[in-house]
């Protein structure tokens, strides 16, 4: 929640913007980005296959795999610790891929998306204004 109003801050005061970079000071609740993948992606930059798996999410389903939709535990920290089940995980088809391959969608509980190409080895976040 305090990374969420944080990023409405830099909104509002015309520091952020489509594809900005990780440098940003680190919001009030100490959480500091891990690396520079925490970039924003605009959401017309991922692949059609991630857009399609958005737009799943966005009519909750069908799901082309039984486990989209699980609690994402976070495990690697990654992503701003939260308790319980705040995350969950979606399957990006990857064309070609006999498995589920190694692209996700993961949402948070108050609405934020985020990208991972690398199964969860970094993340962006998902700027639905672009």
């Amino acid at each position: 929640m305090k990374r969420r109003l944080f990023v409405v801050l830099l909104l509002a005061l015309g520091l952020s913007g489509c594809g900005g970079g990780g440098d940003a000071a680190a919001p009030a609740s100490g959480w500091v980005p891990t690396s520079a993948a925490y970039a924003d992606v605009c959401r017309t930059k991922l692949p059609v296959q991630a857009r399609d798996t958005l737009a799943l999410i966005a009519k909750g389903g069908p799901y082309p795999y039984r486990s989209d939709g699980i609690v994402f535990e976070n495990r690697e920290g990654r992503l701003p610790r939260m308790k319980g089940d705040y995350y969950h995980e979606y399957t990006v088809v990857t064309p070609g891929s006999p498995t589920r391959g190694a692209r996700r969608i993961v949402t948070g509980s108050v609405g934020e998306q985020y990208w991972t190409a690398d199964h969860y080895d970094s993340f962006e976040e998902i700027d639905a204004r672009c």
